[in-house]
């Protein structure tokens, strides 16, 4: 039997995916079977080669077309065989026992569906904030935007649940996708990722459904491991943008309704307009010009974009 299914979505990341694995097998699994999926987004480096001559262990799903972060995932998801699942970035590192701390968790408190780690950043000491609240209508329109940094402090601290030590455990609404454990009865359940979500959101969306149906999402601080972050969607910027307010407008009118996604939609675009505006006058006063210049490029996408709402 599988105790631990763990899947891995890669693409054009070879090296880094080497290190998770690397970790990943060095880490105290505490006797648990586990199998390793890795589906392989229609990298054009060396990733398939490598996983092919270095991890034979390790499932290889190659795909011929890049099918996205969340379709992908599903693959991994359909093809796994454990207990319990774990979607897992490729960007990471297992830190000791994190893995059979999650999986112990799971099997000791069957109304929890879903746990997360305590998330490092690359320094291996600093935490990064993975843990969440369901985000508010108000927030919508601060989170993740230019508006951020004049957010009223204490709506991004209880979105954040910064009120609980970072090593403890406890119920939070979602956790980040880097490191996202589920039990198999949520997936038989409630089934996997919404593809209308490409990247982003998606697993706030899963831990929403898996908490409409009445399984718990719990946060397990002793569990560590270090995330690097990002560097896959760092690839492609101006689509980032696009599929991160997208997904959040998807989000949205699937919570709150079509006609608060639409008014979002529009502060959204208004919000790049400025912004692409402010972006010109900087550089047309000599001010970083290839900054500029590159921020304009990514925000006249993002407005040619329209921000369907998918």
């Amino acid at each position: 039997m599988v105790d631990i299914s763990i899947i891995i979505v890669s693409w054009n990341v070879a090296d880094i995916l080497r290190d998770c694995l690397d970790s990943l097998y060095a880490s105290d699994l505490g006797g648990r079977a586990v199998e390793v999926i890795v589906v392989d987004s229609a990298s054009t480096d060396s990733t398939v080669a490598m996983l092919r001559a270095d991890f034979p262990q390790v499932t290889v799903l190659a795909q011929a077309e890049n099918l996205g972060y969340t379709r992908c995932n599903n693959i991994g998801l359909r093809a796994a065989k454990g207990r319990h699942l774990l979607l897992l970035n490729p960007d990471t590192l297992i830190l000791g026992d994190a893995l059979a701390q999650l999986s112990a968790y799971l099997d000791a408190n069957p109304s929890v569906g879903l746990v997360g780690p305590h998330t490092l950043n690359d320094d291996g000491q600093t935490t990064q904030s993975t843990r969440r609240r369901f985000p508010t209508r108000r927030l919508a329109f601060f989170e993740g935007t230019w508006l951020e940094p004049i957010a009223p402090a204490g709506w991004l601290r209880a979105y954040r649940v910064e009120e609980h030590d970072d090593r403890a455990t406890f119920p939070v609404d979602w956790m980040q996708g880097s490191c996202l454990m589920a039990r198999r009865e949520v997936y038989d359940q409630i089934g996997g990722l919404d593809e209308g979500f490409v990247m982003f959101y998606e697993e706030m969306d899963w831990c929403k459904r898996a908490k409409d149906a009445g399984w718990g999402v719990v946060y397990i601080g002793a569990a560590q491991i270090v995330h690097l972050g990002g560097r896959s969607t760092d690839q492609a910027s101006a689509r980032k943008h696009i599929y991160f307010n997208e997904s959040k407008l998807r989000y949205f009118r699937k919570v709150y309704g079509s006609v608060f996604a639409g008014f979002l939609r529009t502060v959204l675009l208004l919000g790049y307009g400025w912004q692409l505006a402010l972006e010109w006058v900087k550089g047309a006063l000599g001010h970083k010009r290839d900054l500029r210049r590159a921020r304009v490029e990514t925000y006249r996408a993002v407005l040619r974009s329209g921000l369907k709402v998918r």
